[in-house]
């Protein structure tokens, strides 16, 4: 089977959720952000399993640029490894997912990172993280920003991002970094690249003059003509043949 077939094959079965199957997403999804630079020494990308009431998320330690499916931790949503190797922890911030999970049954996956250019919105006043860009329209009910810069690190705080989050896909913590969620792994994935783009773009057209946002009518024509099923599926080979090609991860993973 060639390339371009694995990765079709894959993408049709992205329902299949499976831990087998998640692992492998989150997997790809880590060493993919950690090669855009997007994801690089810390943040992580987690994956409701199958039942609701555990997750799975990579070890505190262990790089970005080499996590494996067989690395993955599973926790509950009390942030307890249920599952894993003896002595390994999850991310001290392990606590955004649990609470969000707990709050958000629509939400199967989450990812957290750290971009400077998009952090930089909330360094600024009076210059907000808007849609500028088609596949922003994701976030036409708004990003957030948290006001406590902390790391998230026990629960109370967890509980804090899901009252900033509220019914939103993604949000930006003050000084810190942003968090994005989403129905797969997959989608999660292709909707953090969005993000990035979006305020890179948004940051470029601030050095030029008045930014100007798609107004609410743009909004609502790109929303008639979008497929999202179809764009993950696209986005998600594209990028997964060049991660091949480029040796990011080993082409089994994508078959």
């Amino acid at each position: 089977m060639t390339l371009q077939k694995h990765a079709d094959h894959r993408a049709d079965a992205t329902e299949i959720a499976s831990e087998e199957a998640l692992r492998l997403d989150v997997s790809m999804s880590t060493r993919l952000l950690n090669s855009m630079k997007i994801l690089e020494y810390s943040g992580h990308v987690s994956a409701r399993l199958p039942g609701g009431e555990t997750f799975l998320v990579q070890p505190q330690n262990k790089s970005r640029a080499e996590v494996s499916p067989d690395d993955l931790l599973v926790c509950d949503l009390d942030g307890k490894v249920v599952a894993g190797m003896p002595g390994v922890k999850p991310p001290s911030e392990v606590f955004l997912h649990c609470e969000i999970y707990r709050a958000r049954s629509d939400v199967n996956a989450i990812a957290h990172f750290h971009h400077d250019v998009t952090n930089v919105f909330t360094l600024v006043e009076d210059v907000p993280l808007l849609a500028f860009k088609n596949h922003a329209i994701r976030w036409k009910s708004g990003i957030p920003v948290h006001p406590d810069p902390a790391h998230v690190d026990d629960p109370e705080r967890g509980r804090g991002i899901v009252r900033t989050l509220g019914p939103h896909h993604a949000m930006q913590i003050r000084a810190h970094g942003q968090i994005v969620t989403a129905e797969t792994v997959r989608g999660v994935f292709i909707d953090s690249v969005h993000l990035v783009e979006n305020a890179e773009a948004a940051y470029r057209a601030c050095s030029l003059g008045k930014p100007k946002p798609l107004t609410d009518e743009e909004i609502e024509s790109f929303s008639h003509s979008f497929r999202r099923g179809h764009h993950i599926r696209k986005l998600w080979s594209y990028y997964t043949l060049g991660a091949i090609r480029e040796g990011v991860f080993p082409e089994a993973w994508a078959a």
